[in-house]
């Protein structure tokens, strides 16, 4: 007998979800380590990955606490105008709260927290969509599996098991006496073309990143002046210039999500 088309799956269990929960939650943490930090730093994260941010996380654990959630939320708990800041001048940290970003609190100095990531730039995969940083040819001949990057006899030859994939990536390889081998070179990408899914798994394949995980500092606050310092593109050197009044974040109309955050604080 043919299963009807109504039948439909109920499940028994059903998973309470934690979203107001989690947000209360990190208002309440934000909250409470301006009270306990000396510093609040504003950073944004470029071409993002969890292993490296977890090495940061690692570096700065014993004097410092880093917050990578809702920019509203993080922004609301700094405070969205004078009157509802938990200190002087930490709502004009909101204003940079835009993007992949984050919060650290630290007992660190800004000289020290700069200098960490001018010298944290790990390299990583290319994903599709960015631009790529150089020319990348696969060459004639057998195929290594750093593909002429480093010297063949520090090599190895691709597995034969490797020949169908690349094939499908479409590179023209052929099978000969158990060796992936091309006729001619293969152009994978020109310096500047924005990448696809094909050609960014057939950098990974070989080995090539062309893509750099960097921390940005945008702006960090002193408890001790009440002072918020901008830090301009390309400053790495602990400059900055002093916040005002004038660059306060508009925030828009409080909706159900913050109901009740001023009277936690």
């Amino acid at each position: 007998m043919p299963r009807s088309k109504r039948a439909k799956v109920v499940h028994l269990t059903k998973t309470q979800k934690k979203g107001k929960e989690l947000t209360l939650r990190l208002y309440a943490n934000v909250r409470e380590c301006i009270e306990q930090y000396p510093y609040i730093y504003v950073f944004s994260v470029e071409n993002m990955r969890n292993n490296y941010l977890k090495d940061v996380r690692t570096e700065l654990s014993s004097d410092s606490r880093i917050f990578f959630g809702k920019s509203r939320v993080m922004a609301k708990a700094l405070g969205d105008s004078p009157s509802t800041e938990p200190h002087p001048s930490t709502s004009l940290l909101s204003a940079h709260l835009t993007g992949p970003c984050g919060l650290i609190f630290s007992h660190r100095d800004p000289q020290s927290v700069l200098s960490y990531f001018s010298t944290f730039h790990p390299l990583a995969y290319a994903r599709a969509g960015i631009l790529s940083t150089r020319s990348f040819t696969l060459p004639a001949g057998t195929l290594y599996t750093r593909a002429g990057e480093i010297p063949e006899s520090e090599d190895v030859a691709l597995a034969h098991s490797i020949e169908p994939t690349l094939r499908k990536l479409g590179v023209p390889t052929k099978l000969v006496k158990g060796r992936v081998e091309l006729d001619e070179p293969f152009r994978v990408c020109e310096e500047g073309d924005t990448l696809g899914s094909g050609q960014t798994t057939l950098l990974k394949m070989f080995g090539v990143t062309m893509a750099e995980f960097r921390v940005e500092v945008r702006a960090w606050w002193v408890k001790e002046t009440g002072q918020v310092e901008i830090v301009e593109r390309g400053t790495d050197d602990g400059g900055g210039t002093k916040g005002n009044r004038s660059t306060e974040v508009e925030m828009g109309a409080e909706d159900d999500e913050f109901a009740g955050f001023d009277d936690q604080g």
